[in-house]
């Protein structure tokens, strides 16, 4: 299937330059745990991917990315020897290979100016396509940096996409090499399975209210007209009975306007709790096939998850699973909640 531009998005920096970047989602979030590894010494990385010509513009897919375990700094500058290199192709091509290398990366602390001469060397000598990319990541911060190799020189590109999709290669890798990696991909899965879950319900819910909304307003719209006509014939000639009509329509007005509020409440209210009902059944199907619990068909097993009850909070359900509320942290982090206290009767949460 020709791939397409890909519309479940999330833009990071102005993306106007040019060739647009698109990274994974999992790509996205091994490259962060890869940050932890980089306080210590830089951690290097080979990009994966396919660079495509769609609607008229250069667009860079990277698809995966594999750690250079032979990427080493002597006296301050970054050392790859040919036999490392070559290794580090191979591996590519064993997890990724649809995919095409694109580019390269380093994780570290400090900032990218410092290596301007030393990445520029290793760009030329082995990612030198035009538009090959070289990501900078920092260690500490959350800063990055995309430059793309054109015309000689390694340019900075303002921003780029992360996209979302099914990623059996990279998360294959993740688990495979997690030991000398050092990731956790147990728990990039699971996120991963939560956040996709959560943002389709909210898309269902925003469309549903929205689509409720105008049609609740058109209706609207069209019994007041209609009201207007019927009254304005058999008053036409009335000035008293119109000046009347006049008042009557102004009160209508407003009953109309609170009518609508207090309706689309109601619409609101009752899509939140039908949805919270579906959140709460389909968490479990979301999940299969992308979590890594150890059951025989990779499901989640009934000790994976908690179902809240009436009146629970976290820090109940903590206490009542654990003995403390020292894992409150744990299961928020684990759900993708930001606030604790915003969880519902029937929510399935994963539990840590």
């Amino acid at each position: 299937m020709e791939r397409q531009l890909p519309k479940n998005v999330r833009q990071i920096g102005n993306v106007s330059d040019n060739p647009k970047i698109y990274v994974e989602d999992y790509v996205d979030t091994y490259l962060n745990q890869l940050r932890e590894k980089a306080k210590e010494q830089p951690v290097g990385v080979i990009l994966a991917g396919e660079v495509l010509e769609l609607e008229d513009e250069k667009a860079v897919f990277v698809s995966g990315a594999v750690q250079m375990q032979e990427l080493s700094e002597k006296d301050g500058k970054l050392e790859i020897g040919q036999d490392g290199m070559k290794h580090m192709m191979e591996e590519a091509a064993q997890y990724f290979p649809e995919s095409h290398i694109v580019g390269w990366g380093i994780v570290e602390e400090g900032n990218p100016m410092s290596r301007n001469r030393e990445v520029k060397k290793i760009q030329e000598r082995e990612f030198g396509q035009e538009g090959s990319l070289f990501l900078w990541k920092n260690a500490r911060e959350q800063d990055e940096i995309f430059y793309a190799y054109k015309f000689g020189e390694l340019m900075q590109i303002g921003g780029h996409y992360i996209y979302y999709e099914k990623n059996p290669e990279m998360q294959n890798y993740m688990i495979n090499t997690r030991k000398e990696n050092g990731v956790t991909p147990s728990e990039v899965v699971e996120d991963r399975a939560a956040k996709n879950f959560r943002s389709a319900v909210r898309e269902k819910i925003e469309y549903k209210e929205q689509h409720q909304s105008s049609a609740f307003a058109y209706i609207t719209s069209a019994v007041l007209v209609l009201i207007v006509l019927v009254i304005g014939i058999t008053t036409v000639n009335n000035f008293d009975k119109m000046k009347a009509v006049q008042n009557s329509l102004e009160t209508l007005s407003e009953t109309v306007g609170g009518g609508q509020a207090d309706a689309k409440t109601r619409t609101e209210t009752a899509e939140t709790a039908k949805n919270n009902a579906k959140e709460a059944s389909g968490t479990v199907k979301k999940a299969e096939g992308t979590t890594t619990s150890e059951t025989s068909d990779g499901q989640l097993s009934d000790q994976d998850y908690y179902v809240v009850q009436k009146g629970e909070t976290l820090a109940g359900i903590s206490q009542k699973l654990y003995g403390d509320t020292s894992h409150v942290k744990a299961i928020c982090k684990m759900n993708g909640l930001s606030d604790g206290n915003l969880i519902y009767i029937g929510q399935k949460l994963l539990l840590p």
